[in-house]
C-alpha cells in the first residue's frame, strides 16, 4: 500500500493513501487510539489558540484531540454528536457533508451542551480541515447556541484549507490527484 510520510508535532507517521474519487486520493489521518500523536498535537496546538472558555469538536475523530486540549488547558469541551440520542433534550442540529463521508450527516447538540456554549468564548477544534463543511456546521451550532467563536484550529489543513487565514493548524496535508 502506498503511504504518505507525515511529520507533525515532533511525531512521524506513515499514512495510507486512500481514494475518495476516481481522480483524487487523501492521506488518511486518524488520531483515534494514537495516544502519543494526540498528546503531542494537543500540546503543539494549544499555544496557537486564543483565550477560550470551552472547546467544541465533532464526533468522532476530533474527540481525543479535544479531550487532551481540555485536560491540558483545564477548560471544558463539548462534542457535537452525529445523531440525536434518546437522552438528547431539546436538540439543535445542522446538516453536514465532509470529504470522507459518502452521505449527509447531522451534527447535534442537546440542551445541556447548548448551555455550556451560551455566552462563552468557543474554540472549535478538529483533526483535519479540508473542505470546511464540518467546520461550517460547527460554526452554525455555536451561533445557534449563542456562543462566541474566538478561534478555529486543526492538526492538519488539507488542500485549499491550508490557504485559509481564519484557522490555526500544525501542518499541511496534500490532496493527491491522479
Amino acid at each position: 500500500m502506498e503511504t504518505y510520510t507525515l511529520h507533525v508535532a515532533g511525531v512521524t507517521r506513515e499514512l495510507p493513501i486512500c481514494p475518495v474519487s476516481d481522480k483524487m486520493s487523501i492521506a488518511a489521518f486518524v488520531m483515534l487510539g494514537d495516544v502519543e500523536l494526540t498528546k503531542a498535537c494537543a500540546a503543539a496546538l494549544l499555544p496557537k489558540c486564543p483565550e477560550f472558555d470551552v472547546l467544541l469538536t465533532a464526533e468522532c475523530k476530533g474527540i481525543p484531540l479535544a479531550y487532551e486540549m481540555s485536560a491540558m488547558s483545564h477548560k471544558p469541551h463539548v462534542i457535537a454528536r452525529k445523531e440525536k440520542k434518546v437522552y438528547t433534550i431539546d436538540p439543535i442540529e445542522v446538516v453536514v457533508r465532509s470529504i470522507t463521508t459518502q452521505h449527509e450527516q447531522k451534527l447535534v447538540l442537546g440542551r445541556d451542551d447548548v448551555e455550556k456554549l451560551r455566552g462563552k468564548r468557543v474554540m472549535i477544534v478538529d483533526d483535519v480541515i479540508s473542505t470546511g463543511e464540518s467546520l461550517e456546521a460547527l460554526e452554525k451550532l455555536v451561533e445557534a447556541a449563542g456562543g462566541i467563536i474566538v478561534g478555529k484550529a486543526a492538526v492538519l489543513a488539507e488542500g485549499d484549507a491550508a490557504e485559509r487565514e481564519d484557522i490555526q493548524f500544525l501542518e499541511e496535508l496534500p490532496l493527491i490527484f491522479t
